[in-house]
């Protein structure tokens, strides 16, 4: 059935982690009708068992639905359901270009938010109308006056006009469906214009390919089209287009404001890119759809099978895997400790979290993961410039001329009481003040600007700890940054543990080798030769820790008698335990290789 421009409305719910998105869209699936009551579930657009258990969203997601407004007009609503983790700001990002309007959801317990911020700003770039709305007022907890308050200093928008809804209870969503007819505005587009239309997401299945989910900016689409990816200049063929309900809807023709979807065989996943421009074979567009960017990995880790023999299931799962999430890069690496793996990027600290236990859960995988850690800028003397994102491919400290890292701006949003522990951690991690701003009489929102490889390993959960939970935190990228950076090795008998290589800041080198070689000294069982585990700068050893061997009481049979008899058996002992020495190998335990990133626990 094909609908009117101006009683369409394309939107999205951008809100921070656990503040009731996806209830809220279970509650608009709801009055909508697009779900009997017998499809009604929790979290009805999570489809995975992660997204279930964590409360979070991981996918984005869109679904059409009918509305008949209080005026009796019927109208199109395409939701498009947004992640709501600083790791997936990307997403974000695409969701909000496909649309006109976005619902701004903030918990009236918890209040305003760091990501709560920084998709509110996203929003404002994208220049779309934004309607505030406070939930969760049901809760003991809440206290929407002043959250409210806290908006209208933010937005604008007077604090009375704010809508307060309980996503959960249903309260005040049936007043917020009809101010979204009123308040977001209708798409524009001119329906025989060249098509133009924006792939924001995209969905491999195994049997019909890649199906891009796009929103028509300009032009129609019909069924049989030949169609033009402008970026690759690849051409396919439009063989089904449909909408996008719980499940897929075939239709004949696209036009300018809908959101639906394309299937054309494209097997090469690489093909359909997030962010690319679909637009007719012979009539193209002049230009593809601006603003958007490829995702870009922040964080690199190994990731290597426990059983060498799984490397290929480990390759064909990584394979599925990146087919859902064009964010995911990998390509393969060997070290000596671990055999064949692969160098994996990932979006942040969560999104390495989901992927391993994706790994584990769906293709039932057994992993060892490497100390994360961030892409380095290297110049050399020879003035040849390399990105390195594993610490072992660090060229000799010799040939370096200098190092740059990626800094990142932090904004952490904290009761005012923990302000001192946080500036303190923050100082801890080489963070660069920058300002400090009062939301409310309680609130506070720090600004650092802090070397993201400080943040990668336990800041987040420091963070946490420090202030009760009651903190969050979001970062974005600004710019490389040369720093006196040193590559850490760890030696076992003599041996460098490419695995555990890492690199530091040389202020911090010391204290860094100290803790890892006292953390292995732990993990390592004793072997029946002596074990010597050193950190080391180059040929400087910064720290050492010796695993004692397992000795047999061999002066147990000398009773009395001279001691020169036992000083022989001794002697005897210790030169077989220097050949076995020689011999000897050590069998690292997985946690070993984990061992960096608990070395404060």
């Amino acid at each position: 059935m094909a609908f009117d421009q101006t009683r369409i409305r394309n939107f999205c719910i951008i809100a921070h982690i656990d503040h009731g998105k996806s209830t809220l869209a279970d509650r608009l699936l709801e009055l909508t009708g697009t779900l009997s009551a017998r499809e009604l579930q929790e979290q009805v657009l999570d489809s995975m068992d992660i997204e279930r258990e964590r409360g979070i969203t991981i996918k984005s997601h869109a679904i059409r639905m009918t509305y008949e407004a209080e005026n009796g007009e019927s109208f199109v609503l395409n939701l498009i359901d947004t992640p709501g983790h600083v790791d997936f700001t990307y997403e974000v990002s695409r969701a909000l270009q496909a649309c006109e309007g976005a619902i701004l959801v903030v918990d009236a317990a918890q209040g305003i938010e760091a990501q709560t911020l920084s998709n509110l700003y996203l929003a404002m770039d994208s220049d779309i109308e934004v309607i505030p709305v406070l939930n969760k007022v049901d809760l003991p907890g809440a206290n929407p006056d002043s959250v409210a308050q806290s908006i209208e200093n933010l937005l604008g928008e007077p604090a009375e006009d704010i809508i307060r809804i309980s996503a959960k209870t249903g309260v005040g969503v049936k007043d917020l469906l009809e101010l979204i007819i009123n308040r977001i505005p209708a798409p524009s587009g001119d329906v025989n214009a060249p098509l133009q239309a924006l792939i924001f997401d995209s969905v491999f299945n195994t049997y019909r390919g890649s199906i891009a989910y796009t929103r028509v900016f300009e032009g129609t689409l019909r069924k049989g089209d030949s169609i033009l990816f402008m970026s690759n200049k690849k051409s396919y063929t439009a063989e089904e287009i449909g909408f996008l309900r719980l499940n897929m809807e075939p239709t004949d023709i696209l036009r300018a404001g809908d959101v639906g979807y394309v299937i054309g065989s494209v097997k090469e996943v690489s093909d359909v890119k997030v962010g690319d421009t679909i637009t007719h074979s012979k009539s193209q567009a002049s230009e593809p759809v601006t603003g958007f960017r490829d995702p870009k990995p922040m964080v690199f880790s190994g990731v290597y099978p426990t059983n060498s023999d799984d490397f290929e299931d480990l390759r064909s799962s990584l394979d599925k895997l990146h087919l859902n999430d064009a964010s995911l890069t990998y390509e393969p690496e060997t070290s000596l400790a671990l055999g064949f793996g692969f160098r994996i990027g990932f979006l942040g600290l969560l999104h390495m979290e989901i992927i391993q236990e994706r790994l584990d859960r769906e293709f039932g995988l057994d992993i060892i993961t490497t100390v994360p850690n961030v892409k380095y800028r290297v110049s050399q003397h020879d003035r040849v410039e390399i990105l390195v994102d594993n610490p072992s491919k660090m060229p000799q400290a010799g040939l370096i001329r200098e190092i740059c890292e990626p800094y990142v701006k932090a904004e952490i949003i904290t009761p005012s009481e923990y302000i001192g522990g946080l500036m303190g951690l923050c100082q801890d991690r080489r963070g660069n003040y920058i300002n400090t701003q009062y939301l409310d009489e309680n609130r506070v929102n720090l600004e650092y600007e802090l070397p993201l490889a400080e943040i990668v390993f336990d800041f987040y959960d420091r963070l946490k700890s420090l202030t009760r939970g009651y903190a969050s935190f979001d970062y974005e990228f600004l710019d490389y940054r040369p720093s006196d950076l040193v590559k850490l090795d760890v030696l076992i008998n003599g041996d460098p543990v490419d695995a555990l290589s890492t690199i530091v800041h040389r202020d911090k080198a010391y204290e860094m080798g100290t803790k890892l070689t006292k953390k292995l000294k732990e993990l390592i069982p004793r072997q029946m030769f002596e074990v010597a585990l050193q950190a080391s700068i180059g040929t400087r050893v910064v720290a050492r820790q010796t695993v004692k061997a397992m000795r047999k009481d061999v002066t147990a049979k000398c009773y009395g008698g001279d001691i020169s008899r036992k000083r022989k058996l001794l002697e005897k002992q210790k030169k077989g335990k220097k050949r076995m020495k020689q011999v000897g190998n050590i069998e690292l335990p997985q946690e070993a290789f984990l061992a960096i990133l608990s070395i404060d626990d």
